[in-house]
């Protein structure tokens, strides 16, 4: 019995994934459970497992596409099946085994000469491509003339194809990326923010000079006793959520549909990891009962699952609030962009030594620059102030968050 293997509905509302990496490929025996593909979603990426044991009958999809929820990613059999071979063809056309429309294109044959078919797997075909081989000039040792992997190996350099000129517009050479994975979703995200939501932006700075030195010694405790990097996220993060408590709007967002605020009675702050595959927004859940250390340790498992694309799909949801630190990449103030559906933003920026007026005198203090962004439909400048105000209260004389620590 051969089964059809679909791909799943992923939950979260996402209706399409990319195939990002085969792990295996057609012949192979699989046990029930074994992963058969990497898929990468909106959020990350999934391996999915095989639904049975049996053989990989055939791979219906390329690495690289975009695959609808329903569509079949993979036929499997019964272990004693074999790998389905490619139809028959009538002499002088090409063809390719299994449906791969990348990969149908083949120089045209010496004039006179009848085009031969190619018989080789995607798996075959997609290292011929990966090694530049022109895979219609390498001749075939498997069964039936099939090209197999060795024969590859002892192509030729004069086999290889010539590489294509890069494309162009009338001012010269352009290069074209596909918008996929973290980056088409993004896209997606902040077109949808800019138009949905009145977003306006407040900035300010903070005096963090007593701040940087508390942090200062508990780094060096916390990197001695639990081998932990203390950050001033931590930080930012204790003192936005006891801000949030006493200004609730900040933590809400607004039903259009019934035309009603809706205030969440949690805090759960997410926080931008930029990534090379593009920005993700990891949350950490119930960050109003985590102490300081707790929200370190948080933030380093959630910083390295994001990096390495392993961060589960339910560290991605369920934010009220959202920082973003550009300070990291040199930045001072910005305009983030709020994190729709939530309807305030916080942007912190490197902290710089600043001359200040500090008790009729001048002195060179330690400053943090802050930017708000937030939706105006929701609320007022009043409120964001009064906000950003308790935010540099708590910043500036670290005594009182502590005091506020669990």
């Amino acid at each position: 019995m051969v089964v059809e293997f679909k791909l799943p509905d992923l939950g979260e509302g996402l209706s399409e994934a990319e195939i990002r990496k085969w792990l295996v490929k057609e012949g192979d025996q699989v046990r029930k459970d074994q992963p058969l593909v990497e898929v990468e979603t909106d959020k990350a990426v999934v391996e999915m497992p095989s639904p049975e044991q049996g053989t990989v009958l055939r791979i219906h999809q390329p690495e690289g596409k975009m695959v609808k929820v329903g569509e079949t990613l993979v036929s499997i059999g019964g272990p004693e099946e074999k790998a389905a071979e490619p139809a028959e063809v009538k002499k002088a056309s090409v063809s390719v085994v299994g449906e791969l429309p990348e990969y149908r294109e083949v120089p045209p044959s010496p004039e006179g000469a009848p085009e031969q078919k190619v018989l080789a797997t995607p798996a075959v075909r997609r290292l011929a491509k990966d090694k530049g081989i022109d895979i219609a000039k390498v001749k075939g040792t498997g069964p039936e003339g099939r090209v197999t992997e060795d024969d590859l190996a002892k192509a030729r350099p004069s086999e290889a194809q010539p590489k294509k000129e890069p494309k162009f517009d009338i001012y010269g050479y352009v290069e074209r990326k596909p918008l996929r994975g973290i980056r088409r979703t993004t896209a997606k995200r902040m077109i949808e923010s800019q138009v949905r939501a009145a977003q306006v932006t407040a900035m300010d700075l903070a005096d963090v000079t007593a701040l940087a030195e508390l942090r200062r010694r508990w780094k060096e405790a916390l990197k001695e006793t639990r081998d932990l990097n203390l950050t001033y996220m931590p930080f930012v993060i204790k003192a936005v959520v006891q801000a949030l408590k006493s200004n609730p709007i900040l933590n809400s967002t607004l039903d259009e549909e019934k035309e009603e605020i809706v205030l969440k009675k949690y805090y759960n702050i997410g926080f931008a990891v930029a990534t090379e595959e593009g920005l993700m927004v990891p949350v950490i859940k119930g960050a109003d009962q985590k102490s300081i250390t707790e929200v370190a340790e948080e933030l380093e498992r959630l910083v390295e699952q994001s990096n390495s694309r392993t961060v589960d799909l339910a560290d991605l949801k369920g934010g009220t609030f959202t920082i973003t630190n550009y300070g990291v990449f040199g930045g001072t103030y910005g305009t983030p962009i709020i994190n729709y559906p939530e309807t305030a933003i916080l942007g912190t920026g490197r902290i710089t030594d600043t001359p200040m007026v500090v008790d009729g005198e001048v002195k060179v203090r330690k400053v943090i620059h802050l930017s708000l962004t937030f939706d105006h439909r929701v609320m007022d400048g009043a409120e964001a102030a009064r906000f950003m105000n308790e935010v540099k209260r708590l910043l500036e004389d670290p005594d009182l968050l502590l005091i506020s620590l669990n």
